[in-house]
């Protein structure tokens, strides 16, 4: 007979968690019982986006607090999530993947060829308006990534 320790209760939900999906190929659960944080590298983007919303953030047990923590395989890749957020969107005409490129793989996005403008109360114009190109201003909305690339496409 083996011998009965009392179980923390964040123990049990890591164990809980582990027999949930340890019959499911594209989840692999890792428990840091030292830093009360599970982990649940995911095979796949649509069930990875499904559990990162089913499952809480933290789990309170007490004074102890359990992170958890959902992470999708590398199918989610730069190029596939800037792919996916220009779907349909006019203003991008490709996005090109270049294979070796200084060791990582680079992803350019390539804008259409023209100067958009919106007001901008910039007293230094005639209108007020701001004269841009689209590279310029996804340089300054989305986070800076090394292989990531902004540029405007060749003009017709």
């Amino acid at each position: 007979m083996s011998k009965l320790e009392l179980q923390s209760p964040w123990i049990l939900y890591m164990r809980k968690l582990t027999k949930m999906f340890e019959k499911d190929p594209e989840v692999n659960v890792v428990c840091d019982e030292e830093n009360n944080t599970i982990k649940l590298l995911v095979n796949n983007a649509v069930k990875a986006e499904a559990l990162t919303t089913l499952l809480p953030e933290e789990k309170e047990f007490g004074n102890v607090v359990c992170k958890i923590i959902v992470v999708p395989s590398n199918e989610n890749s730069v190029g596939d999530l800037f792919q996916r957020a220009f779907s349909g969107n006019a203003a991008v005409t490709r996005i090109e993947r270049v294979s070796d490129l200084l060791e990582d793989d680079g992803v350019y996005v390539l804008f259409d060829p023209v100067v958009v403008q919106f007001f901008a109360d910039d007293i230094g114009d005639f209108y007020g308006n701001e004269s841009t190109l689209y590279e310029d201003l996804a340089r300054e909305i989305f986070e800076q990534t090394p292989q990531v690339h902004f540029c405007t496409d060749l003009i017709d």
